[in-house]
């Protein structure tokens, strides 16, 4: 089913099913739509309208059981509010997610600290926002090479996801429909560079291939796949630096996180559709309290979760598939 068809078919289905508006919610609803930007046709304003309205209350009834049950996170109205779930799902890329390369190998002996955050060594760009388009594995995958590269040349430069997204279809990705990390590797192991951002800008969609060598900026020689437990995942990024990762972002509860240890009861460990990068770790609070944490950049803007960020459980069973699909590169 093509995005316009399905488009078209929810927009049916809002409109037979919306409910009356709330009219105590104008005031609030104008102002959401004048700080996102928003402007609709009549029919398709009172569609999203009632989304919007499903997500206030989704909102209102999470920070009253956070509250109660103390889940560690909150979430708000945002960029995603007049968005379903389902909408939200077709951004990320649900096919399975194949693993044959290279294993990282444990090594004995790693002094491992209490916390860690590459951001304050300086291995990682600032916050993107892929908008609309679920290009999730190609920001991922963009920004994982983007550490190494400064890991081996000390310069810190924006690469090309649009690259990613026009050049690496024959790997099996799809563009805004979705993609693999481990294929967008490939696909950049195999043609012998990737473009900066600069000369390659992103555009929200995908386009024929317009990759040039002369202005390739990295190349990626080789990538390893960590071994699914938490124990590599953190070793590996101890001595290797940031790393993408998969997880199962397919939760309104996600894309309405604003900031805590996001725990969703319905996060899944085996079903990984949201490509992140992992940039650190620690714990809120006292250290024998359990409160750890991996630490994720996500690709939603500044705007979303802690400045782009977000804190995901550690140390409790592979949560939400942390250690189930994660990778580096070697330049």
């Amino acid at each position: 089913m093509t995005p316009a068809v399905f488009m078209a078919i929810l927009c049916l289905e809002v409109a037979l099913a919306a409910p009356m508006p709330d009219y105590n919610l104008d005031a609030e609803w104008e102002k959401w739509k004048r700080i996102n930007e928003r402007t609709y046709s009549p029919e398709e304003e009172k569609q999203r309208r009632a989304v919007w309205e499903e997500n206030v209350k989704m909102i209102k009834w999470h920070t009253m059981d956070n509250g109660l049950w103390m889940n560690n996170f909150t979430v708000e109205m945002n960029e995603f509010g007049d968005m379903t779930g389902e909408e939200i799902r077709m951004m990320t890329d649900s096919s399975s997610l194949t693993l044959s390369n290279e294993k990282h190998i444990q090594k004995r002996n790693i002094k491992i600290p209490k916390t860690l955050d590459w951001r304050k060594e300086g291995y990682v760009t600032p916050v993107r926002n892929q908008g609309l388009c679920g290009a999730c594995w190609a920001f991922s995958v963009a920004a994982c090479i983007e550490s190494q590269l400064f890991k081996k040349t000390g310069k810190l430069i924006p690469l090309s996801v649009q690259n990613l997204m026009d050049c690496s279809a024959s790997y099996g990705n799809k563009g805004c429909l979705g993609g693999k990390p481990y294929s967008a590797f490939q696909y950049v192991k195999n043609n012998g560079g990737l473009e900066a951002e600069a000369t390659y800008p992103y555009e929200a969609k995908a386009r024929h291939c317009r990759y040039r060598p002369e202005r390739s900026v990295v190349k990626v020689t080789r990538f390893f796949v960590v071994p699914r437990n938490e124990d590599a995942l953190m070793q590996a990024l101890v001595t290797h630096g940031p790393i993408a990762v998969a997880i199962d972002g397919s939760h309104e509860s996600f894309s309405k996180y604003r900031g805590g240890i996001y725990h969703e009861p319905k996060c899944r460990s085996n079903v990984l559709d949201h490509g992140l990068l992992l940039v650190g770790y620690g714990y809120e609070g006292h250290e024998s309290e359990n409160r750890k944490y991996w630490l994720l950049k996500n690709s939603h803007g500044e705007k979303w979760g802690e400045k782009g960020y977000m804190k995901l459980p550690r140390d409790q069973n592979n949560y939400c598939g942390i250690a189930s699909y994660a990778m580096y590169p070697v330049l």
